[in-house]
């Protein structure tokens, strides 16, 4: 990430825009953007969403090259369902901590501890735990898909264990949680949402289910990225606080220029709680990796393939 002696001048930006609108051209490339990512590269992007609505653009591309900004493990999901394309990340290194804490060999004994249990893995996974689980969700379609299951089966969700105790909550379904979670989300506590709330009474609070409990509690709404932009949009409030990535927020103010959106705390010294790799991704770092070919995003067809079924049942499920 830029530092704040490198932050490029607007003119730089726009020169940069103007190189990656015309390697786009160049490459037939259909460049891919998280709500996360930082402003200007939401401002060049194609496709701007979450993981659900990224993955489905990516299934359904006629592009050669897929560029994704968002992080490892997104681009990974574009490469299983689209093996014969070049998929491209700005940064190899925007990894997602939440995936991360997640071991293969850890949850393969896990699942080995329970082989009448149904396998459920949040997207936000890695290929390999994708292999390892019968179904993949987002917190987009995370309540649709545990719905599916007959409630006769013993379910393991993995690895947000704040999503999973959300979805044990509001469905009444018991789970076997694995017990990742999002530093982001995780940040987020009671004592200073409730003193935002008490500075803006106002707004309405709303919320990712990847925050804690004692956070969820307090909002008016509870959803995934895209359910809180679109909760925004049709809302009659005109003021929220959001807790989640404050990333999102930019979405939210060009839906709704009128409405006033306010990041949620991660404390008294930090007005907002980040996702440090997916600001990871710059417009200097898309330009170069669109000139250079890389980082491109690989995997062995026999691990691809078994991420690619339970990838499949998702989007089945979610059509």
């Amino acid at each position: 990430m830029l530092s704040q002696t490198a932050v490029p001048s607007t003119t730089a930006i726009d020169e940069l825009k103007l190189r990656v609108q015309e390697l786009k051209r160049e490459l037939n490339a259909i460049l891919l953007a998280h709500y996360y990512t930082l402003p200007e590269i939401q401002q060049v992007a194609d496709v701007v969403g979450d993981s659900l609505a990224l993955a489905r653009s990516a299934e359904k591309t006629g592009a050669d090259v897929i560029v994704f900004a968002g992080v490892w493990f997104m681009a990974e999901t574009a490469k299983i369902l689209n093996p014969d394309k070049l998929v491209l990340v700005p940064d190899a290194y925007a990894g997602c901590p939440l995936a991360d804490s997640c071991p293969v060999e850890e949850y393969r004994r896990f699942r080995l501890q329970h082989p009448e249990a149904v396998a459920v893995s949040y997207i936000n996974s890695s290929a390999e735990i994708k292999s390892l689980s019968d179904i993949i969700c987002t917190s987009s379609n995370a309540e649709r898909i545990i719905s599916s299951i007959p409630p006769d089966r013993k379910i393991i969700f993995g690895p947000d264990r704040n999503l999973g105790g959300y979805l044990m909550k509001k469905l009444g379904r018991d789970m076997l949680l694995w017990q990742g979670f999002c530093y982001v989300h995780e940040a987020f506590a009671e004592e200073h949402i409730l003193a935002a709330c008490r500075q803006h009474p106002e707004a309405l609070l709303i919320a990712h289910p990847e925050c804690r409990q004692e956070v969820l509690r307090h909002a008016v709404f509870t959803g995934s990225t895209q359910a809180l932009l679109d909760y925004t949009v049709s809302s009659s409030a005109q003021s929220f606080i959001v807790a989640t990535e404050p990333g999102i927020l930019f979405e939210m103010q060009r839906r709704s220029p009128g409405k006033t959106f306010i990041p949620a705390p991660k404390d008294t010294e930090n007005p907002r709680s980040v996702c440090k790799q997916m600001k990871q991704n710059t417009l200097d770092k898309l330009v170069r990796c669109m000139q250079e070919r890389a980082p491109e995003v690989t995997l062995p067809e026999e691990l691809r393939n078994a991420a690619l079924q339970p990838i499949k049942r998702m989007l089945e499920l979610s059509a």
